[in-house]
């Protein structure tokens, strides 16, 4: 302590008293020496104190000093309260004081001198980021104002090292939270500063829940009767929402607009409205020109402007529109706002038409605005505001246009009542030049990409003096062009002229009738040659440049109705006169002009004063458009337009053709796609039906199987050692009935087998023959087998009777043995030749299957394929009752087969087992029945 008295204390008579840079350097040692906390804290708060008058000194020899006291004592609130402080006084000149304008610029450069050498290292940043989360007031204040500062010395490289930063846009969104007003407030400068034009950050603090709590923070404060932190508010919102579609979008989702209508509540006494509500209410109206601006994406601004129709806004903005006592900027904002949530939207077109003024009788708002554009003591802006708004009325408004193009007709006009087209009229013929332009280019945006209203225009006839017959409206604009010599001023001249021109321009583009009329006068084309052969000054050049275009737009449009001015005698007067080279400069000239450029940039008229206002937006379009397709058309020579029409009606001819092909292909292709849709369909069904097939296949493959082994079995199971003595002849007879049966059904497997040979000799076989011929087979094959299936039951009955045989006691004679080897024989023999009938029923079976798989492969229809899948699943049904058949033919077998077994056990007798007999048969039968048995 006595240390720092020393150096910033008094100093002991006689000594001499050291220099600022001196004591600062010795500051600067202490901070960086010292181990007690207060000495430290001591030392920067001496530090802070100089700041401000040793500026240079402290940033230069203290900055890294103060920047490691923010890195190692960060427990200590005070001394780090301390350092912000003095690093705030070393960033930002001091504000109380006012100086010079070189010595502010000196101050500044040094300012972003120490932010460079702050900023350097970006950890810096990153630590004051971290600092600000400390509730500390002594702390997180000046941090804010550190950031603050930085961002408004080197804004875009602390908004990059913010953005990298982990959780830096959120730590600062938590200083909009602070329960202290001055932090919070602020927090809104900091994020102004760090928001502005860094879409990237703008995205995250829209994300990070800003629009709830600046709205929350607005309507807090007043709303519109705020302070200085509503207006804070707005600038921020501002920044966040211009330019930014994405931001747009969020804010739009998130029902905020709705949130606006309250803004704009006003009451019936308006008078008295302080600086800071004009403010507010300025920025409000700018926040809502921001959601449905012309350079926004137009399904995004159509969206909001729905939005605001839907909620109410654009209601309340009328009800400011026609209320009384409004301040002159409050009433142009509004004017060019209620313009914007307008334009181009059909629903609040419709509804801006039915708005009424509150007069007695009412007048529609529309007809109050125009009288206030046509009125030259109202101030400059204001009539700029209703130009625009009525151009945002008629945009893409083909009613409007209508309705007010009507109210100049003659079966419309109401002499009781003014009207616009009146007003306009009024205008456009009045002693005001600025009067005049408003009027013709409001007039020509009601003819805007209108046919039918440019035609309707024709009709309007105008009484100019009392005993002359009225002219038309047409006639009488060319009539003030002609006389626009006879005006006073030069710069009014100019003008009012080139408003006319515009009209003209507008009305007959794209309308040969117009074109007609207009050269119908003999007036016009004289005088449109002459003044642009005239070698006139630098404000003349622009008339010049646009009576050119005039009479190109109407060789251009010309329908070569008048003998006198076809285009070809167009061109040639032009060539005589004027020439074409000379021509085509004074066209060139429009687009050159400076006041051209600024106009084509956006569609609000913005002029710097009233001798500005020369282009309109939209009619710059339509010089873009033209001027090039006129050039071509007045250097065309007869013989290349001669060619260039032949060329399009060949041209018209292909695209006839191309057009006809066209429509053919796309028939064509409807129709290949419904055949595709057809080919995918069945193919499914028939890859359902194959797999249905194929199912159904194994299972009969299966049963048959089954059905086999059965049929083996009751074989072996058949064989007997005897026969009784007074049986002999019914066996012999049965014997011989089976040879004869067997015999027969030889007989029809070889007449089936010739049959199936003459349906595989034919090449190409007729579906329905085919299908005939199986069902036929199958029919014989299913005859067999019932024919078998009774021979296998008669082998069965003699087998059985056999067996009963050997069981009788007078089985024994010699003769009687031989009669029973000779019928065991002829069993045997018979056994075979069944087997081998079985075979042939199993190759006919076989054979059946391949005509069946041919017959599928030939069928190409979903209907042969539905018939061939009946036919397998009936011959299916039938090989599951003909296996329950067997199974139940097999278990009466088995069980006669151990009732008889027990018998002769009852008897004495010697039963083998079934793997003996097995042997046994297998031994005596011949090859043929070796084959058999292994099937």
């Amino acid at each position: 302590m006595n240390y720092i008295w020393e150096v910033v204390g008094r100093q002991p008579t006689g000594q001499q008293q050291p220099s600022g840079a001196d004591t600062i350097q010795k500051l600067c040692d202490r901070v960086a020496s010292s181990t007690l906390l207060e000495d430290r804290r001591d030392a920067v708060r001496a530090l802070k104190s100089l700041s401000k008058k040793y500026r240079m000194e402290v940033g230069t020899m203290a900055m890294d000093h103060l920047v490691r006291i923010l890195q190692s004592d960060r427990t200590d609130t005070e001394i780090l309260g301390y350092a912000l402080d003095t690093l705030y006084n070393i960033v930002c000149s001091d504000e109380e004081e006012e100086p010079e304008e070189s010595q502010q610029k000196q101050e500044d450069d040094l300012g972003a001198q120490f932010t460079e050498k702050f900023i350097g290292d970006p950890d810096n940043i990153t630590l004051l980021l971290a600092l600000l989360e400390e509730f500390d007031f002594h702390v997180r204040w000046p941090g804010v104002k550190l950031l603050t500062a930085l961002l408004k010395s080197q804004c875009a490289p602390v908004q990059s090292i913010v953005l990298v930063s982990p959780m830096g846009v959120s730590r600062l969104m938590d200083l909009l939270a602070d329960s202290r007003e001055v932090i919070r407030n602020d927090g809104l400068l900091l994020l102004q500063q760090l928001t502005k034009g860094n879409t990237a950050i703008q995205k995250i603090v829209a994300f990070e829940n800003a629009f709830e709590r600046l709205l929350e923070i607005i309507t807090e404060e007043g709303s519109s009767d705020g302070g200085i932190v509503v207006e804070d508010c707005l600038l921020l919102l501002l920044n966040l929402l211009k330019n930014n579609s994405s931001n747009q979008n969020f804010f739009k989702e998130g029902s905020y607009i709705q949130k606006m209508k309250s803004w704009f509540e006003v009451g019936d006494d308006n008078s008295g409205w302080s600086a800071q509500k004009v403010t507010n209410l300025h920025l409000m109206l700018q926040l809502v020109r921001v959601m449905v601006s012309p350079v926004n994406a137009p399904g995004a601004t159509a969206s909001c402007q729905k939005a605001m129709f839907q909620c109410g806004l654009l209601q309340q903005l009328c009800t400011i529109l026609m209320a009384t006592g409004v301040p002159a900027d409050i009433l142009t904002e509004t004017i060019n706002t209620v313009s914007e949530v307008i334009r181009g939207s059909e629903v609040n077109q419709d509804y801006f038409a039915s708005v009424n003024a509150p007069s007695n009788p009412p007048r529609p708002a529309i007809v109050v605005l125009l009288m206030s554009m046509v009125n030259e003591r109202q101030p400059f802006v204001l009539r700029c505001a209703v130009l625009y708004c009525f151009q945002c009325f008629l945009y893409k408004n083909q009613k409007g246009q209508g309705e007010i193009v009507a109210t100049l007709l003659p079966s419309t006009i109401d002499a009781s009542s003014v009207s616009a087209g009146q007003l306009l009229c009024g205008g456009l013929f009045s002693a005001d030049s600025l009067s005049n332009w408003c009027a013709a280019v409001a007039l020509a945006h009601a003819l805007q990409d209108n046919l039918t209203q440019k035609e309707q225009l024709l009709r309007v006839q105008l009484a100019t003096s009392l005993g002359k017959p009225p002219v038309s409206l047409l006639q009488q604009c060319t009539n003030i062009l002609s006389q626009g010599d006879k005006l006073e001023r030069r710069g009014s001249r100019v003008q009012t002229k080139v408003g006319l021109l515009m009209l003209l321009c507008t009305w007959i583009s794209n309308c040969p009738i117009a074109v007609m009329h207009f050269l119908h006068n003999q007036d016009n084309v004289p005088f449109l040659t002459g003044q642009i052969s005239e070698n006139l000054g630098e404000d003349e050049r622009l008339v010049q440049g646009l009576c050119a275009l005039l009479l190109g737009i109407c060789i251009y449009y010309n329908d070569n109705s008048l003998e006198n001015y076809t285009k070809e005698k167009l061109k040639q007067l032009i060539e005589k006169r004027i020439g074409k080279e000379n021509f085509v400069e004074k066209l060139g000239f429009i687009t050159k002009h400076e006041l051209y450029s600024r106009a084509a940039q956006k569609p609000q008229p913005a002029f710097s004063a009233p001798e500005h206002m020369l282009f309109d937006h939209e009619f710059t379009k339509l010089i873009k458009e033209l001027e090039g397709m006129i050039t071509k058309a007045v250097l065309k020579s007869s013989e290349d337009e001669k060619k260039e029409e032949e060329v399009k009606k060949t041209l018209e001819q292909h695209d006839s053709i191309i057009t006809q092909y066209k429509e053919l292909i796309r028939e064509q292709d409807c129709q290949i796609t419904e055949l595709k849709e057809q080919v995918a369909s069945l193919s499914s069904q028939s890859e359902t039906l194959q797999n249905t097939v194929t199912q159904q296949f194994s299972q009969i493959q299966q049963h048959r199987d089954q059905y086999n082994i059965l049929k083996l079995k009751l074989g072996k199971d058949s064989h007997v050692n005897g026969l009784q003595p007074e049986e002999r002849s019914q066996l012999r007879e049965q014997l011989e009935e089976l040879q004869r049966q067997n015999q027969l059904l030889q007989t029809q497997l070889t007449d089936r087998d010739s049959l199936i040979t003459s349906l595989k000799a034919e090449a190409t076989p007729s579906t329905e023959d085919s299908t005939s011929d199986v069902t036929e087979l199958q029919r014989e094959v299913e005859l067999l087998r019932a024919q078998l299936q009774s021979q296998s039951a008669e082998i069965t009955e003699l087998q059985r009777e056999k067996q009963e045989l050997l069981r009788a006691p007078d089985a024994t004679g010699p003769g009687e043995d031989r009669v029973c080897v000779e019928l065991e024989s002829r069993l045997s023999a018979q056994t075979a030749e069944a087997q081998k009938l079985k075979e042939e029923v199993q190759a006919l079976l076989e054979r059946k299957e391949v005509m069946e798989k041919e017959l599928a492969s030939a069928s190409s229809t979903a209907a042969v394929m539905q018939t061939e899948k009946s036919q397998l699943q009936q011959e299916l049904q039938e090989s599951k009752k003909e296996q329950d058949d067997l199974l139940m033919l097999l278990a009466d077998q088995d069980q006669k087969i151990l009732s008889l077994k027990h018998r002769l056990k009852g008897l004495g007798e010697t039963i083998e087992d079934e793997d003996d007999l097995d042997a046994r048969d297998q031994s005596d039968d011949d090859d043929d029945d070796e084959e058999e048995c292994d099937e």
